[in-house]
């Protein structure tokens, strides 16, 4: 009899399998329920102030290029985009670009330059690589653009880990003084990446579909991120801006003392308004407190997905979607800053802190 009824459940079952068929069983990969949550809903395709986006990447700057670049902006209220090579570029592409961009109508344009690694073993390396980005510089550069392989896979000769703040750069970052141009710093990646990928990890989805993105194992994030404090500290005459929040969007405390202690670092917001979207209250008061210091950047060109960086910090909307699931399994809520707050984040800072910006087409 109990073999009879086991069996008829097991029948049961496979019916029921069948029926429903292979797609109405989620993995964790590919779940996403629809929310019958109904709230005020206030889609921001455009921003309410014209702003500056500090960071992009684009290799042609060619004026068809520009063209359709400045369509797309013009949609978004983006009045001037800073960009830099993907993977880094110097030299004769820095001053193409800063010639093509300089020439454009309506100076919708900077260009940034990067370090020259090319024979970084060599004794003359420092003052050589010192000289190129001076170069750069005249040739229109309007800042320099640390990729994050500086502190994760730049190596020496030998195969180590050349660290964020090894001595051989002090000369390049004493030349961004003597200039008065900012360096826009990408350092590691989120701490959870360099964690266990267990069931404690918040961004176990993402190492799960993305295995590359988790650290090195050449040091801890602690380690690197130190190093990049350090560099901070060592040239204090250099302005920083921490990229990605230095990757302390979910620890705004602690960023907030970074900045407290190191007048010369700013920071913006490129890729982590899923940290921000989920403390709007903590948030939007962080952001009052260091208006002074954040800057717009995006880094990933993608004009549909500067609706999210609007929604979520002009609006007070409750529980909507992120730009990429695995950044958190969680809703966002809006900021709600204020006016004055928006206008330092969105144009004000930059045209502060860059050499060279137009502020015509922004508000007072």
């Amino acid at each position: 009899m109990r073999y009879a009824a086991v069996l008829a459940s097991i029948v049961l079952a496979a019916a029921l399998a069948q029926q429903s068929g292979p797609q109405d069983v989620p993995t964790i990969e590919n779940y996403e329920p629809k929310s019958t949550l109904v709230t005020p809903q206030h889609p921001t395709a455009r921003a309410k102030y014209p702003f500056i986006d500090v960071h992009t990447h684009h290799r042609d700057t060619s004026r068809a290029a520009l063209d359709r670049l400045v369509t797309d902006m013009d949609k978004l209220n983006l009045r001037i985009m800073v960009n830099s090579m993907p993977g880094g570029g110097s030299g004769a592409w820095v001053a193409k670009a800063a010639a093509e961009m300089k020439a454009y109508p309506a100076k919708r344009f900077a260009t940034m330059t990067n370090i020259d690694f090319r024979g970084i073993n060599d004794p003359d390396y420092p003052q050589r690589a010192a000289a190129q980005l001076e170069g750069d510089i005249r040739n229109g550069a309007a800042g320099l653009k640390i990729h994050k392989a500086f502190g994760m896979s730049l190596r020496d000769a030998q195969g180590r880990r050349i660290p964020v703040d090894d001595a051989r750069f002090d000369p390049v970052f004493e030349v961004c003084a003597k200039y008065k141009i900012p360096v826009l710093i990408h350092t590691a990646d989120p701490k959870p990446l360099f964690d266990p990928m267990d069931r404690f990890n918040e961004r176990w989805l993402e190492l799960r579909l993305h295995p590359n993105r988790g650290g090195r194992g050449d040091a801890t994030w602690e380690q690197i991120i130190g190093e990049q404090h350090h560099l901070f500290e060592k040239h204090r005459n250099t302005i920083f801006i921490d990229a990605h929040m230095g990757w302390l969007a979910n620890d705004l405390g602690r960023l907030g003392r970074l900045l407290d202690r190191l007048p010369n670092v700013y920071t913006e917001i490129g890729a982590i308004t899923s940290e921000l979207g989920r403390q709007p209250h903590f948030a939007r008061k962080w952001f009052t407190q260091y208006q002074d210091r954040v800057l717009f950047g995006k880094d990933r060109w993608d004009p549909a997905e500067y609706n999210v960086y609007f929604r979520l910090l002009e609006s007070d909307d409750d529980y909507f979607d992120p730009i990429r699931k695995y950044h958190g399994i969680w809703k966002l809520y809006g900021l709600h800053l204020p006016d004055e707050v928006l206008k330092k984040l969105y144009y004000k800072n930059a045209l502060r802190i860059f050499p060279g910006l137009s502020a015509e087409g922004f508000p007072k």
